[in-house]
């Protein structure tokens, strides 16, 4: 029995030889090359569920809420009456605007049929050209007010428009805090509507795992209490602009599939992102193939003369019917499948 060294462009392997028997050895080898395999090692960061669509509805005038017709968790379309607030004082500012507006078009037609007479006189020439000037500008004065009046109206309309808060979108609503009766104010917060067929996942991660380039197939979601059994894949990943000066963080979102049941915004959310960028080689192969001795494993590889040689090799992790081979065993080369034939064929 001999041993040597051989010393690699990295890393030191110990090889022993032990010399077979002079006949060619016959058995089933397993010829090896390098697998490419993303790696196993995943790091997990803390994110929170979110609506992509998320709307804090606000009251713009103040008055009483006369009418809610919804209430939290109710899902509503797009258009439907969510809140009525107490429209009597703008109801009467647009009656009053509009009799305005009456009554300023009325001075209008007016004006305009005293200019036609004036027209008339003058080119008749009963009529100095003062006395028409005074009558052009009359029915100037009277057409401006008659708009001013008009634009007046359409602001009390519209104004009036603002006591009756109507649905933006289709969604569910998350927040009811007002109740009938209470006073809104404008700015105040009247309920939180969200879409449910969009939502994401959240994450704050470092900008060293960040600036990895991320598929949705590296990537994992697990939301506490989902009947799902396995994480979920996001359907896309959206990389904020922007760090965080203080925490060096940068914010990801990752798109959740739809029809999830009972997501709700604010959930926690577990996120497993790959720890490496690269991708790390490895060599496997089966099990029946190595030799435990004591503290020593190793493998039967063949020699350029087809000849069997025990070599001590390293070995990593052990997954189905093969074990990964961290040192001692190079791509290309063959290895006995099984070793228990090669202690066999040696024997004789």
């Amino acid at each position: 029995m001999k041993f040597i060294d051989i010393i690699g462009m990295s890393t030191l392997v110990s090889v022993m030889f032990i010399t077979p028997s002079s006949v060619a050895y016959a058995h089933p080898v397993s010829k090896l090359s390098t697998q490419v395999i993303p790696s196993s090692e995943m790091s997990s960061f803390e994110g929170i569920v979110e609506a992509e669509r998320q709307t804090v509805i606000s009251a713009q005038v103040s008055g009483a809420i006369v009418e809610i017709a919804v209430k939290a968790g109710d899902l509503v379309k797009a258009g439907q009456l969510l809140i009525r607030i107490d429209a009597h004082a703008a109801t009467q500012s647009a009656a009053a605007g509009k009799a305005q507006v009456t009554s300023a078009q009325a001075s209008l037609d007016l004006a305009r049929k005293e200019l036609d007479r004036q027209k008339q006189l003058f080119n008749q020439g009963y009529l100095s050209q003062a006395a028409l000037d005074r009558a052009e500008a009359r029915f100037k004065v009277a057409e401006a007010e008659a708009h001013a009046q008009m634009a007046q109206a359409g602001f009390v309309e519209t104004q009036a428009g603002f006591y009756t808060i109507r649905a933006p979108y289709s969604g569910v609503i998350a927040e009811l805090p007002v109740s009938l009766g209470s006073m809104g104010m404008p700015g105040q917060p009247l309920m939180t509507l969200y879409d449910p067929s969009a939502m994401r996942v959240t994450a704050m991660v470092p900008q060293s795992v960040a600036s990895h380039e991320l598929s949705p197939s590296q990537v994992k979601l697990e939301i506490p209490g989902q009947a799902e059994s396995q994480p979920l894949a996001p359907t896309r990943i959206k990389l904020m602009p922007s760090v965080d000066a203080g925490s060096h963080t940068v914010e990801i979102r990752f798109g959740l599939p739809a029809k999830l049941v009972n997501v709700l915004p604010g959930m926690f959310a577990r996120v497993w992102l790959p720890a490496k960028e690269q991708a790390i080689k490895t060599i496997q192969i089966p099990i029946a193939a190595l030799v435990r001795r004591a503290e020593m494993n190793g493998a039967y590889v063949l020699d350029s003369k087809n000849q069997p040689l025990l070599r001590q090799i390293r070995i990593g992790r052990v997954s189905g019917g093969t074990v990964e081979v961290l040192s001692g065993i190079g791509p290309d080369e063959q290895v006995v499948q099984d070793a228990e034939s090669a202690l066999t064929n040696q024997a004789h």
